[in-house]
């Protein structure tokens, strides 16, 4: 496959190989606006950057880091704790983990964050805060659908020209690359289909709509290009795996470049590469506390989740576990392949590599067979791996850091001046250097708007109206009112998330995962009143924060300034938190 360099806005003629390259004077003129720690006025060459995007992974599960509640033999006859540190012994095998090269070469050699979170868990929602650095009431993508304005003609005509990857490109002289999915609704017909490609791009390989394996169609710079189900030249990850390598190869030698490279795996349906459809026969779905357990005293749409699960549900979601696992085997030959190429061109030591996921999964948690978009930790938080230039190896950070904060950082290491930017997050670069004395966040907002329509689910006719997401024996993962808003909360002495739904129960979910992990037990009805009060109003501040007013002190910081007469209405009643709809 031939690599097509984009102009701004349309094909480039002349060599398909080659970006032409700036004079020195002109490429000083085009970068005045990134002439940061690394710029070229100093004589240095500005650091590349490849950010590398999982679909689904979770982290909390067993999905990237080692995880005390993943379980491979579900078949022992132990029980209880004996059972729990069996799984452990078992599940820490080199051998039974998906990911080791990427651990390896990424993790191992820079910084792992262990508490990275997404603000909100659904993958279009969750990618347009990675390219925007913004939170979902900010750039208004809320669902997967055109209607919930992911890929929306308001999204490419608002948000897309503001992208990270486009200030990379006009501000900062950056070759720009993108292969693999973008967003869900990208390549629709009322959204200008596959001609569109987004402001900023050099290189354009999409993936129309969702992931797929095989029998799909890329954009390729604005041209379709069907693909087959012959394993060895259509396989997704692979292909992406291939086009990437010869990005490396043909680019402009001039010109510092940013990748951004999104892989099918292990979103549905988990198809893997033939050589790996046997891996992982023994593995089983993680049996931690909260799994095939009643959610008690939780949102009505957990609640009605059917406990125990039936066997069928159980061997449903234990083979999409082990496929799962299955597909990120070729996700970690791709990022094997890429360091390596790295480093034969002689590029990696000025390259930062960053790992990461749009959302979490769960399987059986809640006994919620499987899915994403709830609030808790299994479907919020995910891994995220960094190397890079002046990053030590071996490092693990307990920083609180959201997707939001993908776009500053990188827009940081480009030099540019994030001030210029509207964006909602922080850059971590002063984190991945180490610096002393670093005052940081500690919460951050999730939000999601809950998907269903006004008429019942086919699967399941005897359910009301306004579910979506259900499975042949009736349990929904979503619903219309499945509208909430959090605050995820890490500080010094608290571990908590405090949680609104927009619903008729106006109801409330706190946790605190010090002493409850697994998030089983709601103590909305029994924590201190005046910290509920206290989180209650930060929910709000932040569900209209924007830009430097989203980086404010949380309730357990030195600045935080808390005025208990704003929690109530003119009208002497308690205020509460009001959710923006789609625009």
């Amino acid at each position: 496959m031939r690599l097509l360099p984009l102009a701004p806005g349309r094909l480039r003629r002349g060599s398909p190989r080659h970006l032409p390259s700036c004079s020195p004077a002109l490429l000083l003129l085009v970068l005045g606006g990134c002439l940061g720690v690394f710029g070229v006025a100093a004589g240095t060459r500005r650091p590349n950057v490849v950010l590398l995007l999982t679909d689904d992974q979770d982290e909390v599960l067993g999905g990237m880091a080692f995880s005390e509640y993943s379980t491979t033999n579900c078949q022992t006859g132990l029980q209880g704790e004996e059972l729990r540190q069996e799984h452990l012994r078992t599940y820490l095998e080199p051998s039974r983990t998906p990911l080791k090269k990427t651990k390896a070469l990424i993790g191992e050699m820079g910084m792992t964050f262990s508490s990275a979170y997404v603000p909100s868990a659904l993958c279009c929602p969750s990618r347009a805060s990675i390219l925007t650095g913004k939170y979902p009431h900010n750039h208004h993508v809320v669902n997967n659908t055109l209607e919930g304005n992911c890929s929306s003609k308001s999204w490419q005509k608002i948000q897309e020209p503001n992208t990270f990857p486009a200030i990379l490109r006009s501000m900062c002289g950056y070759q720009t690359f993108f292969a693999g999915k973008y967003l869900n609704e990208y390549g629709a017909p009322d959204a200008g289909g596959l001609e569109h490609v987004p402001l900023g791009w050099s290189y354009w390989y999409a993936l129309e709509k969702n992931s797929k394996y095989y029998n799909y169609t890329l954009s390729i710079n604005g041209k379709a290009r069907k693909h087959g189900e012959n394993y060895s030249v259509d396989y997704l990850t692979d292909v992406l795996a291939n086009v990437s390598l010869d990005f490396l190869d043909y680019k402009s030698n001039f010109e510092p470049f940013f990748m951004m490279i999104a892989t099918p795996a292990p979103h549905s349906p988990w198809t893997a590469a033939p050589q790996y459809q046997k891996a992982f026969q023994n593995v089983f779905a993680p049996r931690n506390k909260n799994f095939n357990i009643h959610g008690t005293n939780k949102h009505w749409l957990i609640r009605q989740a059917k406990t125990p699960m039936t066997n069928s549900s159980i061997q449903f979601l234990d083979n999409a576990f082990r496929k799962r696992w299955q597909t990120l085997l070729s996700v970690d030959d791709l990022v094997e392949k890429l360091v390596k190429r790295l480093e034969f061109t002689g590029e990696l030591n000025n390259t930062y590599i960053f790992y990461t996921s749009d959302n979490g999964y769960h399987t059986g948690q809640f006994s919620l067979p499987i899915d994403k978009r709830q609030l808790y930790e299994f479907d919020i938080k995910v891994p995220l791996l960094v190397r890079g230039p002046g990053i030590k190896p071996n490092q693990t950070s307990k920083m609180l850091v959201a997707n939001i904060d993908l776009g500053p950082t990188i827009l940081d290491i480009a030099g540019y001046d994030l001030n210029k930017t509207q964006m909602d997050g922080m850059s971590l670069l002063p984190i991945l250097r180490g610096a002393s004395n670093l005052t940081w966040r500690s919460d951050v907002l999730v939000e999601y708007q809950g998907e269903g329509r006004n008429v019942t689910d086919p699967t399941c006719p005897s359910l009301s109206p306004g579910v979506s997401q259900c499975f042949p024996d009736c349990v929904c993962e979503d619903a219309y009112n499945n509208t909430y808003a959090c605050v995820r909360t890490m500080s010094a002495l608290w571990n908590l998330q405090y949680c609104e739904f927009d619903d008729q129960e106006v109801f409330v979910e706190v946790y605190n995962l010090t002493a409850d992990p697994d998030q089983i037990t709601n103590i909305a009805k029994t924590i201190d009143p005046e910290l509920l009060g206290k989180m209650n109003y930060r929910l709000m501040m932040l569900q209209s924060c924007s830009g430097p007013t989203c980086r404010t002190p949380g309730v357990f910081d030195p600045g935080y300034r808390f005025d208990p007469r704003l929690m109530f209405s003119n009208r002497g009643s308690v205020r509460t938190r009001r959710f923006s709809k789609h625009l």
